[in-house]
């Protein structure tokens, strides 16, 4: 079985070949794409008053996930809002949310919402600070930084 497989690979060489490079070029073409719906996201946060929005490539680090999305939000109300507007965003882009809490408690700081390879964190400032996701994870690249927030530095030092 081991020598008809090496025989295919062997004889057909150039195949692969091609078939590797038109996976890599798609990998690529992917990768961007999702880049720009990790910034879309981004930007409709920021767009809705979302403080501090950033977006970080996260694929450089070996990582379970492609992006991470953090925005501050300033109350209750604002995280079920942002919330409604990701979901719509989502449907609206044919995306997946896997998972996120059903009902937000008065009392949640942080609500995560994942979609497979970008994850959005909406946080308080309060437990954005004391988790400093940003300096938890500086190697990654930062692809978009909305407008800052009075009071509160994304990029702790």
């Amino acid at each position: 079985m081991k020598d008809t497989l090496r025989e295919t690979e062997n004889s057909s060489g150039t195949a692969l070949a091609a078939d590797a490079a038109l996976t890599a070029d798609a990998a690529l073409a992917t990768g961007a794409a999702l880049a720009e719906t990790a910034v879309e996201l981004g930007k409709l946060l920021s767009g809705h008053l979302g403080g501090n929005v950033v977006v970080m490539d996260m694929r450089q680090i070996d990582f379970w996930t492609d992006f991470f999305v953090i925005a501050t939000v300033t109350s209750n109300t604002h995280l079920s809002g942002l919330e409604r507007h990701i979901k719509d965003f989502s449907r609206e882009k044919g995306l997946e949310i896997l998972r996120r809490s059903q009902k937000p408690d008065i009392n949640d700081e942080w609500c995560l919402i994942d979609m497979g390879n970008i994850v959005i964190h909406l946080m308080t400032a309060q437990a954005r600070s004391f988790f400093e996701l940003e300096r938890l994870w500086s190697s990654a690249l930062f692809i978009y930084e909305g407008e800052s927030t009075p009071g509160y530095s994304s990029k702790s030092s």
